[in-house]
């Protein structure tokens, strides 16, 4: 990838060590995973348009289905460029079907004080494998651009499933003619780059897509935004959460 290429000569990078569940820090966090809800957008190519090789397309060298480590590895490579982002770089998470069986299994165990019971549930998550790390966020602060890079779990090997990518081109300092002048060239540059790496969209104006299935890889461009996203990888992986969660759940030995 000509992307890759170019950041291959950032190798005198940041070296940062990413200790497992390092709360303290303030680049790491845990958070309650989001509602699972997949909501997807039918898309159709254009007339004579060929199918895209989303899954092959990357920003910053990030690309789907790439797992933690591997995006982790790449971050120090390129950390001249981009750098993890002072406050919660990375969230850690555990999805709520799960969480709420370690909830009542804590309470099981006589817990009634919610952060006793918060400490045994993060407890059970990270020896069970069941926290992940479902968020990664970097920043390039002097070019105002930022990557925002989601995983599915570990019950699917936490990859990566969707990379957003943002940049100031769209911002406007004033109202003058000279800065309504400025940002249309930053937004007629930031398009003349897109198209270069990503070839014409083949959906719409502004969409990449490796299938008519909404849920198949696909790219959209905004002003100044990147959105690569694969919605059926995410849902299956909370899919499979849901169900395995469902399975394991520790309910009371009832004998009836």
């Amino acid at each position: 990838m000509k992307c890759c290429k170019l950041f291959s000569s950032f190798l005198l990078a940041l070296c940062v060590s990413l200790p497992a569940f390092a709360e303290t820090d303030d680049t790491f966090d845990i958070v309650d995973s989001a509602a699972g809800d997949i909501i997807t957008d039918y898309v159709s190519l254009n007339y004579d348009a060929d199918i895209a090789n989303v899954g092959g397309f990357d920003i910053a060298g990030i690309m789907l289905g790439m797992d933690f480590d591997a995006v982790h590895s790449l971050v120090t490579e390129i950390g001249n460029l981009y750098q993890l982002r002072d406050k919660s770089a990375i969230i850690y998470t555990i999805h709520p079907d799960w969480k709420a069986n370690l909830d009542y299994e804590c309470r099981q165990q006589g817990l009634v004080i919610p952060t006793e019971i918060e400490t045994c549930i993060n407890g059970l998550a990270k020896s069970r494998g069941l926290m992940y790390a479902s968020e990664l966020h970097l920043v390039r602060p002097e070019t105002g651009e930022s990557i925002d890079i989601s995983f599915t779990s570990n019950a699917t090997d936490n990859v990566v499933w969707r990379v957003i990518y943002k940049n100031d081109v769209n911002d406007q300092e004033g109202i003058a003619e000279k800065f309504i002048k400025q940002r249309e060239n930053k937004v007629l540059a930031f398009w003349q780059h897109v198209l270069e790496k990503y070839g014409e969209p083949n959906s719409g104006s502004d969409k990449w897509i490796s299938s008519e299935n909404s849920y198949d890889p696909m790219m959209t461009a905004y002003y100044g935004v990147l959105d690569l996203i694969d919605n059926g990888r995410n849902a299956s992986d909370q899919a499979i959460n849901i169900n395995q969660s469902r399975e394991n759940f520790k309910a009371k030995p009832y004998a009836f």
